[in-house]
């Protein structure tokens, strides 16, 4: 497949000059800037020459250029700095509600400073009228930050016309010229801003590089505070090499943005116009004018942006909002201008660059088109499908993972509170107990023990997703106590995007992960859906005095793991195919492990309550259990068996939206010990799929549990903490 790159906008590929340019700084010019020798004066010319080359681009004077590790130093930089150092003269700040999260997440952290901010609003078009900037200025106004033009939707802000207003108030104006730069002539005329932000990784240069123009007379409070560097406003030592690059960089942008802004503009308005033609339910976003020569900004109403992204494997785009099990998170700027969630679901940005050629915007129309066909929820029925050969990677036809994508447990929680509890005394486990199975009394001496679950593909293989899907609903049964006798399919497939090859994979591992458990598959029902899912109601069967419920915990157990956590970390590194070979077979190992022997081993122990870990994680799972007993709990982090490998990726910010919100659930619920890193507290409630057995057990029978566990296969089994005494459910993790 050749990949098509339309995400200039995110980063730009470095140009060839550049690179070339930094190459002697990268093998021999390696000196200090800051020495005297002759090593460090080489370095220190080219850093100047850089310096120079930006100044020519912004066409001010090369003192009034700053270098800084990028766009977001810049920004922070710029309205800090400026605040800080001149909170004396007033307090009051002014931005849009549209800027980048490096401009409003520092006026947030100045607003805790005792500042006070002004995010004013747009129009429709993602537009700052410039006589609310007026309405808005204050005798106390010192400061006003607005980009000079959008990322996402590419409308191109009327800086001067702002800033001519300010300096008549005596305000200080920075822009945010990132995404500006090297697509429209930015200049200090031109803009009539005091400060203007560089981000080189987004015109060609490094990432990890940028620069801030600070007119002369204006005074920052520095931030990076050492030895006196760059005007004794940044200390650290130059990071020559891309100091060099950006200096190319913005020197191959003066001479080549003539022939590039049309030529961007020319693909752009291609890949608008075949677009909006043969897909004329689409909208395109913010001002068709004034807007970023290379920026096109479209939402395809009904289908979610995640989803064609996953789909869209052979163009490079960014989506504008993110889509999970119970609602959307639109991004702040279609939010702003109003975009009806409908449409901003499906929002998707493409950006063209100097490199993008005719025959891949022709290439992208049609991925494009084909895409959205097949996922229109009215799309055409004879679309072409996967071949029955071809490699099928089932992650990317889902937004959700596994047992990630329920329903936030607090919105869950709500719903069940208001429905009626059944009054019948044979009813021995139901809602109330937060189990995942419920249990009916049949006679004193047998109870049917039901369940019933299903979810997205956590794994790309269809078998081993199947035969995962299996055993995470088996689970339920083994949990309760009981013997599972048979189960029935449940199965959403989308039969115009998968070949159903696909969906006969998925029952084969489901029939031969039942094989193993001693029960058959024998029916089930289907309907045809968006995306891939699967699961099973299990029918079981329980002696009544043997079942095990989730609040019936005793003060004084021991709680027992016995398959270790991090699976929804890693389903999602998978997703994103950032999981090597060693790993998936690792977690799909874990995963299609039945809890049979664990459960066998649980029936001869004096074993108060018990829940399966699944997608509430293991804090979500242990909150219910608290809760519902009435009583208290500790957990010991560091002996709760963790996926080494899930540590990491959490620490690289690999983390499904489902853990995120177990966290907030768990969160009023739990004190934590000064030594439980930030990754550990989000690991501790990954959502996980087909997790192990979290059981209470007497305490002076703990330690003889564990070594029949492991005598019996389940290796990973320990001890993880304790309850510790009756009380509303809060949860010690030291």
């Amino acid at each position: 497949m050749d990949h098509i790159y339309l995400d200039y906008n995110a980063t730009t590929p470095i140009h060839p000059e550049v690179a070339e340019a930094m190459i002697p700084f990268l093998r021999s010019h390696f000196g200090n800037p800051s020495s005297s020798h002759w090593f460090g004066v080489q370095t220190r010319k080219a850093v100047e020459i850089a310096r120079a080359q930006v100044a020519s681009l912004l066409e001010c004077e090369a003192d009034e250029i700053i270098f800084t590790s990028g766009g977001s130093e810049s920004d922070n930089f710029a309205v800090a700095g400026y605040a800080l150092k001149n909170r004396a003269r007033g307090n009051h700040i002014i931005t849009s509600q549209i800027e980048h999260p490096a401009v409003l997440e520092i006026c947030r952290y100045l607003e805790e400073k005792g500042f006070e901010v002004t995010y004013l609003p747009v129009d429709s078009f993602g537009m700052v009228n410039a006589d609310d900037v007026r309405r808005a200025i204050r005798p106390t106004t010192i400061l006003l930050s607005i980009m000079q033009a959008n990322n996402e939707v590419g409308t191109i802000q009327p800086i001067k016309a702002i800033a001519a207003i300010c300096h008549e108030h005596k305000v200080v104006v920075h822009t945010d010229a990132a995404q500006a730069v090297g697509k429209i002539p930015v200049t200090v005329e031109a803009t009539g801003a005091d400060m203007i932000t560089i981000a080189g990784h987004k015109l060609y240069a490094p990432k990890g590089v940028g620069a801030l123009y600070v007119r002369r007379g204006i005074d920052l409070q520095k931030m990076i505070h050492g030895a006196a560097h760059e005007q004794n406003l940044r200390a650290g030592t130059e990071n020559v090499l891309e100091i060099v690059g950006l200096g190319k960089a913005c020197e191959l942008v003066s001479r080549e943005l003539p022939r590039q802004a049309p030529l961007m503009r020319k693909l752009r308005d291609r890949l608008e116009s075949e677009l909006t033609e043969r897909l004329p339910q689409c909208r395109v976003n913010g001002d068709r004018e004034l807007r970023l020569p290379n920026t096109l900004s479209v939402s395809f109403p009904g289908i979610e942006a995640n989803t064609i992204i996953s789909e869209l494997e052979q163009v490079a785009c960014s989506p504008g909002a993110a889509c999970h099990s119970d609602k959307v998170m639109m991004s702040h700027v279609l939010e702003a201008m109003h975009v009806p969630v409908e449409y901003a679901m499906g929002t998707i940005r493409f950006s063209t660059g100097y490199m993008t050629t005719e025959s891949e915007i022709e290439s992208a129309v049609e991925a494009i088109e084909a895409t959205i066909n097949r996922l229109s929820p009215a799309g055409t029925v004879d679309i072409e499908v996967i071949g029955d050969g071809e490699e099928i990677r089932l992650t990317k036809y889902t937004h959700g993972l596994g047992c990630a994508c329920k329903l936030r447990p607090q919105a869950l929680e709500k719903i069940l509170a208001q429905l009626p509890r059944p009054n019948d005394a044979n009813v021995l486990v139901g809602a109330e107990s937060s189990d995942d199975a419920a249990v009916y009394r049949l006679s004193d001496e047998i109870a049917v023990v039901q369940t019933v679950d299903f979810f997205t593909p956590i794994v790309d293989d269809p078998y081993h997703f199947g035969a995962i899907a299996a055993t995470n609903s088996l689970s339920d049964i083994y949990a309760m106590g009981g013997k599972p006798l048979f189960g029935l399919s449940i199965v959403g497939f989308p039969s115009n995007r998968l070949p159903m090859s696909v969906l006969q994979r998925i029952l084969q591992g489901a029939a031969d992960k039942a094989r193993e458990a001693g029960i058959s598959i024998i029916g089930g029902h289907t309907i045809d859906d968006t995306e891939p899912k699967y699961g099973l109601a299990v029918t079981g069967v329980v002696h009544p005095a043997k079942i095990r419920a989730n609040n019936t915990a005793r003060a004084g157990d021991k709680l027992i793991l016995t398959k270790p956590i991090g699976t929804g970390i890693i389903s999602t590194a998978i997703k994103r195919q950032l999981a090597d070979e060693k790993l998936r077979d690792l977690v799909i190992k874990i995963m299609s492990t039945l809890n049979a022997a664990a459960a066998d081993v649980m029936s001869r122990y004096d074993v108060s309550a018990c829940t399966d870990v699944t997608g509430f994680g293991l804090l979500g799972h242990l909150k219910e259990m608290t809760v519902g007993s009435r009583v208290t709990a500790s957990i010991d982090a560091n002996s709760v068996p963790i996926i080494k490998e899930a540590v990491a990726l959490a620490s690289a910010g690999v983390v499904p939206g489902g853990t995120e919100n177990n966290l907030d659930y768990v969160s009023p619920f739990v004190t934590w010990g000064e030594s439980v890193s930030k990754v550990m507290r989000i690991v501790l409630a990954d959502a996980q799929t087909s997790g192990g057995l979290l059981m209470a057990i007497k305490s002076d029978q703990a330690d003889a549990m564990i070594r029949e566990l492991i005598q019996k296969g389940v290796g990973d089994a320990k001890i993880v903490g304790e309850i510790t005494g009756t009380g509303d459910g809060t949860i010690t993790v030291r």
